[in-house]
Parts: structure tokens; sequence; C-alpha cells
């Protein structure tokens, strides 16, 4: 089988650029094909701006063919497509990049060929919405090419759960088409794979999983409002809870990312479609998203506790990325805080050296700093735990402030530092 595979994957970020490199590694042959022709040059230049392989890694491998120009499709016969899921302004899901790219598929399919879609999804999308675009080349699916879903569950930055250390979900549009999925898979994914009892049961189980942790970081990020008024330290209370053995560990912060801030709405379009109104999913949503105006909030009331001057501040901003120890921008909840800060006549100054300076600009408006260039600040919003912030001393951060101030004020949103100096006034989320 794996002397006849040829493998594409549509859409080569934080999830196909992975599968791609896995599949590569074991000698097989991929085509790892995208729009974006800056990044497939990236590639072949051997750098990899996700840092999800690596570029040395990346350039180990000889299997693995980067192109812009779908003609070259014409060569697969088992296609995986990873393109984003995001939402529009109105939370609605954003279903295009999955549609364009299903309608490149289809200009490209043979008899005999595998479709694999791995993109997050509300139940129904593979079978209702993408069948369809597959079928307008002429062919039909389970008789002339098989089809199925295989949610990604790639962390950006997570070194330890990869590719092939996560059981990998599987689901076909029957039996034959499952037992293929499946071994195709079982090549790269070491610990196994589970085999769900239908495509729409696997595109569920991938859009609960990011569901359920929302909803678990909600009730941190509400139990941080409540403990706040009642001047009580969040992550203290979570580390006496947390002794008990079934109690689930969770802490409060900015939910953000591809994944978690973005799944949910999935699920709630198709509940609030079928006439059921989520209100737990929603609640919850309501509360992260709400989280970046009421941290920049309680800056400004603890630089006013300081006898700060709030219009006309310089507020430094220690990162940008939506996680730690990652160059993602996507959904980054920073830019809430940033913007909430400036509605106060605030001038936020904002360092991540992970994250693309174009992209900040590009994305957000954002202008990117050298922390090496930043002096005389009046606050500093510890945003983003990136290890390098984290390694950062007192008296490097004690340097950063305006001199005339007799406290630093430091908002530490996932409550990670330890300011050995009396001089900081540090507020903790």
């Amino acid at each position: 089988m794996n002397k006849s595979l040829k493998i594409a994957i549509i859409g080569l970020g934080y999830v196909g650029l992975p599968i791609a490199y896995a599949f590569a590694r074991k000698g097989l042959d991929v085509i790892g094909f995208d729009v974006n022709q800056s990044k497939i040059n990236q590639y072949k230049a051997g750098i990899d701006s996700t840092n999800e392989v690596g570029s040395d890694k990346l350039k180990m491998v000889k299997t693995l063919t980067y192109t812009h120009d779908e003609k070259d499709l014409d060569e697969a016969n088992f296609f995986i497509i990873a393109v984003p899921t995001p939402i529009n302004t109105d939370t609605t899901p954003n279903l295009t990049p999955v549609i364009k790219a299903t309608e490149t598929v289809s200009r490209h399919l043979k008899k005999g060929d595998t479709v694999v879609f791995e993109s997050t999804v509300y139940p129904g999308v593979t079978e209702d919405i993408c069948l369809p675009i597959l079928e307008d080349s002429g062919l039909k699916g389970v008789v002339d090419f098989k089809y199925g879903y295989s949610p990604e569950r790639i962390n950006p930055g997570d070194k330890i759960h990869r590719l092939e250390t996560i059981i990998k979900v599987v689901s076909g549009c029957d039996l034959e088409a499952l037992e293929h999925i499946a071994s195709v898979y079982s090549i790269v994914v070491e610990v196994g794979v589970f085999k769900a009892k239908s495509i729409k049961v696997a595109e569920a189980a991938k859009v609960i999983e990011n569901t359920q942790r929302d909803i678990n970081i909600a009730f941190m990020n509400e139990l941080a409002m409540i403990f706040n008024l009642m001047d009580i330290s969040t992550s203290d209370v979570l580390e006496a809870a947390s002794t008990k053995w079934n109690f689930l560990r969770f802490t409060p912060g900015l939910v953000g990312g591809h994944c978690i801030g973005v799944d949910p709405y999935y699920l709630t379009h198709k509940a609030q479609a079928l006439g059921y109104h989520p209100q737990v999913i929603l609640s919850g949503r309501r509360i992260n998203d709400g989280m970046g105006k009421w941290i920049a909030e309680n800056t400004v009331k603890k630089m006013i506790q300081n006898d700060i001057a709030v219009k006309g501040a310089k507020v430094l901003i220690l990162g940008l990325t939506f996680k730690e120890d990652c160059p993602d921008l996507r959904n980054s909840k920073v830019v809430d805080i940033i913007n909430e800060l400036k509605s106060y006549g605030i001038n936020p100054v904002v360092t991540d050296p992970l994250a693309s300076i174009e992209e900040a600009n590009h994305e957000y408006g954002i202008d990117l700093q050298s922390l090496a260039d930043v002096k005389d600040v009046d606050a500093v919003v510890f945003a983003v735990a990136h290890q390098i912030y984290r390694d950062l001393t007192s008296e490097y951060l004690l340097s950063l402030y305006n001199e005339k101030h007799q406290k630093a004020v430091m908002v530490d949103v996932k409550s990670v530092t330890s300011l050995q100096n009396d001089k900081f006034d540090c507020w903790r989320v």
C-alpha cells in the first residue's frame, strides 16, 4: 500500500504541515498544496514559519513536494483537506476555506481516490456540503470514490502531544473506506486509531472536545472575577482545590486561537439551525470573549490606585500570539486588551519576538516593537507566557519602568511571574 499511495495535503498550516511531514518521514510520496505562494516558497527553502515541525527536520525529508499549482494534484490518490475553518464577525461559521479546498480536490478527483477532511466542522458538513461538491466531478461518492472525516488534534506549540502520540479518530462513508483510512493513518500514528461509528459522530467528537475545554476555562474566568472582588488569589484557591483527586485543574485566562475560541460557535450554529438555543455553551463564550476588556479595566484601576495618569500613559504588552511559545496570531485575544486600553487614551507598546511583524500589522494594524527598545513605561501587561518572558529577571523588568513611579504596576494574565522585588504592585488574573 505504501508504494501505491500518493498523498496530497490541502492546506499547509499548523495542521497540514505536520501531517505532510509525518507521512514523508515514513518515505511516502506526499504533495503539500497551499494557495499561499510565499508560504510554499518558504517551505521549499526549508523554513518552517509555524515552528511545528522545525526547519532542520523539513530539510531532511526527500519525498515531500511543495506546490501552489493545483495541476500537481492530478498525481494524488489520497487527499487530506486540512484548511482552517474560522468564524465570521457575527460568529457564524465561515466554511469558505473548506468549500474552496473541496472544489479544488473535486477538479482532480479520479475513480478509486479517497478524500479525508480534517478541518473542524459541525456534524453534517462532510456529507451535506462537501460531498455534493466532490460529486461535481461527475463521480459518485462511495461508488467511484471514498470519503471520510478524521478530526485534527494538533495543539500548536505542544512538543509532547504530537500527531504520532495522539489517538487518531477516523471515520468513513462505508466499511471499506473506514478500514482504508484507518490503515493509512496507522502508518504515522504510533498510538493507534479509533474507528468512529459514523462521519457525523467523528465531526461531533471533534467539536465538543474544544467546547468542553472552553466551558471549563469560562468557569475559571468567572471564578477569577468573583475572587478578585473578594481579594482572594485565584491561583492559591486552585492550588488548594487541586488536592482533591477528582478536581479538574483548569486556569483562567484569554481564550483565543483557531480552536477553543472558535469551535463552540460551529456547534451552537447547528443547534440553533435545528431550533435549540444552547445556554451553557454561549454563556461560556460570552465570559471568555469578555476577558480582554476585564483585564484592561483592572489594569487601568491598578494604575489609578498608584497615582499614574491614565490618558497618554505608555503600557508595555508582553506577547501577542494566542498562546505561549507559539507564533500563531490567529484570533489573539490580547488584541482585546490592547483595544480597550486605547479607548482610555493609553498608548500600548506591543512586543512579541515569536510573532511575525508583517502578520501582526496586516491582521491587527499593530506595529510590534523590540523589547530592547522599550523604556520609561508606566505599566506592564504580561499577556502571553512565552518562556523568553518568563526568564526575564525582576531587575530587568524594573528597568523598563519610568523611574518617577513609586511602584511598578504589573498585570500578570497567566499568573506566572515571580517578582522578587517589593517595588512591584502586581495584579494577577
